[in-house]
């Protein structure tokens, strides 16, 4: 069986479904949230169904309440094996 490769599990996560995902996980509610962003429950609602982007600024203060880096966020499917910067 030495040919045999173990299949990769690869779920796409867009950056809201990672928001949603880091909130639950740390068993807060949108409202939760937005008490310690100042972002309003209707914007982070939003950002976590895709209607609204994140974009950097939001990305930072969802970040630093989130405890994680932004990039966390922003890029959820970032994967370092065979990308390149060029």
């Amino acid at each position: 069986m030495s040919d045999y490769q173990k299949a990769k599990t690869r779920v796409e996560v867009s950056p809201g479904d990672s928001v949603r995902i880091l909130r639950e996980l740390q068993e807060m509610s949108q409202n939760d949230l937005a008490a310690a962003t100042g972002i309003p429950q209707s914007t982070i609602s939003a950002i976590e169904n895709d209607r609204v982007r994140l974009g950097v600024e939001r990305a930072k203060v969802l970040a630093r309440a989130l405890h994680c880096h932004p990039a966390v966020l922003v890029f959820p499917g970032w994967e370092v094996d065979g990308d390149s910067a060029a």
